[in-house]
């Protein structure tokens, strides 16, 4: 079989995912979003001329979906007749087609659903997990259950949620702060430990809803609890305000996850804003990208933890040097016909080949719009 092979077509798709229970965290509590209801996906399914293919996906909570479907239809036809294997670039000419819009934000977060679309397809043409094909340094990841830990919930309930999470093989219980009251967040971080014990791993995340004397004074009342790391403390920009209280604190500073490109995470990393860098794939523009600032990440000694898509991120965490963190989501589960696997408290990269993912009937049941490119 000759070895060049060009993209003949390319399918896009958006489609709502429907939450079970309006999910709030800190925001919600301090008057500046609504409680979340939906996610909204962005899928990429791309074919070409010998019959390899990929899938990836890209994704909005509350705002932005319609933008970046809209923006993908732009200019998705311009990978038709390219060879898939030259990813980074399918992905410069992407960036330029739209570049009056920016290299940030909706631009780029509408160029990961292909960009990693390709990377599975890539993978799945060499017959490797995409953890094999990047170069992985482990089989499998260090997980924890945020999914649990919501403000919505009561206090018993995030208990029973961090209860079964242990039980299904899960390491980690992440749960939400950030309340007006701060004694009811120290309650709720009391009662989480005490109940799963102080030899398991517990995080914090305050949203990005403190302000640089409340992140600190808590940071210091925290402490107490041997947490793994304490997670966006300040506004997602705030990179001087992180870096003093990874400075001062002894419990590690998190963030990154809002941040939306390679170059405002290098002002992250510059400042030396934090412990533990939490990148998102679909936000930074695909794994090209996330590729990028992971070496920069790498080379600061940084600890990485990527933020949600686990089935995305398991395989990225798996080839980053340094023991990661991988965050562990059941909200995904109704849109792909497989299941990563959870065990002593690590996830399990599949042994199949590519991102390992295959969108299941009740995925395109809640698709609401798609587009097709090429034969």
């Amino acid at each position: 079989m000759s070895t060049v092979d060009l993209i003949r077509h390319v399918k896009l798709s958006t489609a709502r995912l429907p939450l079970t229970v309006p999910i709030s965290d800190a925001k919600v509590f301090t008057g500046r979003q609504k409680p979340m209801t939906e996610v909204v996906f962005l899928f990429a399914e791309i074919t070409t001329e010998q019959g390899h293919s990929g899938l990836g996906f890209s994704y909005s909570k509350r705002a932005g979906g319609p933008a970046q479907y809209a923006h993908a239809k732009e200019v998705a036809e311009g990978i038709i007749g390219e060879d898939p294997n030259d990813i980074g670039k399918i992905y410069t000419k992407l960036l330029w087609a739209g570049a009056s819009v920016g290299r940030s934000g909706v631009a780029t977060q509408a160029l990961a659903a292909i960009d990693i679309a390709l990377y599975d397809l890539k993978a799945k043409r060499a017959g490797l997990p995409l953890a094999k094909l990047l170069g992985s340094y482990r089989d499998s990841v260090q997980t924890y259950n945020t999914s649990g830990g919501f403000l919505n919930a009561t206090l018993d309930e995030v208990k029973e949620r961090a209860t079964q999470s242990l039980d299904d093989g899960i390491g980690g219980i992440k749960i939400k702060v950030g309340l007006p009251d701060s004694k009811e967040d120290l309650r709720r971080v009391a009662g989480v430990r005490e109940h799963i014990g102080w030899d398991v791993p517990l995080m914090v995340d305050a949203n990005q809803q403190w302000d640089r004397a409340t992140a600190l004074r808590m940071g210091r009342q925290l402490e107490e609890f041997n947490l793994i790391w304490i997670e966006e403390p300040l506004d997602a920009y705030d990179f001087e305000g992180h870096a003093h209280l990874a400075q001062v604190l002894d419990t590690p500073i998190a963030t990154g996850e809002m941040l939306a490109s390679v170059a405002e995470h290098k002002g992250l990393i510059n400042a030396n804003s934090c412990d533990i860098i939490q990148p998102d794939a679909p936000r930074v523009g695909g794994i090209t990208q996330f590729l990028r600032l992971a070496a920069l990440a790498d080379e600061r000694g940084l600890g990485l933890a990527p933020h949600f898509a686990m089935e995305i991120h398991l395989h990225l965490a798996a080839a980053y040097p340094r023991e990661p963190w991988v965050e562990h989501f059941d909200w995904l589960d109704p849109l792909f016909e497989e299941r990563l696997e959870t065990k002593n408290g690590r996830m399990i990269v599949p042994d199949r080949p590519g991102l390992g993912v295959t969108l299941s009937e009740q995925a395109r049941a809640w698709t609401t719009e798609s587009v097709e490119f090429g034969a």
